[in-house]
């Protein structure tokens, strides 16, 4: 097994998660410059400047199947470098609203198509044995990239003079060095065997992988899957019920965790709690650095332990914090309480389902769905990291934290049931296999 090799591809591509956690937290150190610059009101600030990213993440990560299986893996991993670099740079020269909207929305669409291209592929490259830590690179670079941006932020605030350009503009350098870097990996031999029907190539990059494997025999391995398969399948389609209910159900409860509505809305939710202002952001901070911390941690166990432990653990972690954190309101609890807990909250999110959600639904699709799966399993994540956000500041101020976070905490009671009553372990298992295991 060509260990080394396939660890420097799954982390050439594991860049277009730090690229997305990047982009995606870049635009808050631009927030108040962009709002200066172009008032043209609350709704219109937060709408189309500041959303038009999440929007064009959305559509990426609805469509991003497309791509991933009519170019393949690895074209489709370069084109998101393109859009990448193209929106960085077209953000930072925008002089309009609109037009800097526009290349936010470039943005997006890489961030959402990477969610599908980039766990699909390293799925496919890496053995069994560690695929859950190779896969979950991915979520180790988004928690790495969103660090590095508020560093970024902090470190291009002090220009004089449009330092909301260089903090949206940078981003291009890292987006063109993921974009040449990608040139030199492979594409996936599943991908050339399943879809491009192409055995010379695939077998190329099996004897990389692996030079002392049998070529031909693992060929007919991977294509004896695919022979009680039909033309024209579909994810949505009876045979493929349960993955599609799996796929569904951990994107459902990774957002309604509240991961997301926290994130958004930190340093609000600590001065709820009775933290001064300064306090909040420095407790941001502190989450940002747990998160890291615990994705790490989360990333070396994913292959000992397995998906499912570290969901059961994460579940437990969950219902704990989060209930601590809504009886901390409702019972006045002041000071460094709520901090505390959520870094507790934070924890668990990080160790179970930070690290476990783009490993598992990019395992239990077949290899020819398994793009479509993945984009069906990072649409329902981003149409809810959407949704939900959105209505946090009309129901904190209606029902109260204590009642929002009681919500969040009761259904990860439901995860849970979830974890013991029907989610699989896919630790160790081939993809072919595990296909074989949910078809019965």
């Amino acid at each position: 097994m060509n260990t080394n090799k396939i660890l420097f591809w799954s982390l050439t591509v594991a860049m277009a998660g730090f690229l997305f956690g990047f982009d995606t937290v870049v635009i808050s150190g631009a927030d108040l410059s962009l709002q200066k610059l172009w008032p043209r009101g609350e709704v219109f600030h937060g709408f189309v400047v500041m959303a038009s990213a999440l929007w064009g993440t959305v559509i990426g990560a609805i469509f991003g199947g497309i791509p991933t299986d009519k170019l393949g893996r690895k074209k489709t991993l370069f084109w998101i470098g393109i859009f990448y670099t193209v929106s960085a740079i077209g953000s930072a020269f925008a002089g309009d609203p609109w037009v800097f909207a526009f290349f936010r929305f470039l943005g997006g669409l890489g961030v959402g198509a990477s969610t599908v291209a980039a766990p699909a592929y390293v799925s496919e490259i890496a053995p069994p044995k560690d695929r859950g830590r190779l896969v979950a690179l991915y979520q180790f670079n988004i928690v790495f990239g969103i660090l590095i941006a508020f560093v970024s932020n902090y470190l291009l605030s002090g220009i004089e003079t449009d330092a909301w350009r260089w903090m949206v503009g940078v981003e291009a350098l890292p987006a063109l060095i993921y974009t040449l870097m990608v040139l030199s990996v492979p594409e996936s031999p599943r991908w050339l065997l399943t879809k491009k029907h192409d055995r010379v190539e695939a077998a190329k990059t099996l004897r990389l992988i692996d030079p002392t494997m049998n070529v031909e025999q693992e060929m007919e391995r991977i294509l004896a899957a695919e022979t009680q398969t039909t033309k024209g399948e579909t994810i949505f389609i009876k045979k493929y019920q349960f993955p599609l209910i799996l796929a569904f159900l951990i994107a459902f409860f990774n957002q309604f965790s509240g991961i997301n509505a926290f994130l958004y809305y930190a340093p609000r939710i600590f001065e709820a709690a009775g933290l001064e202002a300064s306090s909040a952001l420095l407790s941001s901070i502190g989450i940002g650095v747990t998160n890291l911390i615990f994705t790490l941690i989360g990333l070396s166990l994913i292959d000992r332990l397995g998906r499912k432990q570290l969901m059961y653990i994460c579940s437990f972690g969950y219902i704990i914090s989060l209930s601590l954190v809504s009886m901390a309101f409702f019972m006045d609890w002041k000071g460094m309480a709520v901090p505390i807990f959520l870094f507790l909250f934070i924890a668990a999110h990080a160790i179970g389902q930070g690290t476990v959600i783009w490993v598992f639904i990019a395992e239990i699709f077949p290899n020819h769905l398994r793009a479509s799966g993945q984009a069906f399993g990072s649409s329902t994540h981003w149409v809810l990291a959407a949704v939900i956000p959105s209505f946090i500041p009309v129901l904190m101020s209606s029902i109260g934290a204590g009642a929002v976070f009681a919500i969040f905490a009761f259904m990860m009671v439901l995860q849970l049931l979830f974890v013991f009553f029907m989610m699989p372990e896919t630790k160790g298992v081939s993809l072919e296999d595990m296909e074989l295991q949910l078809r019965k």
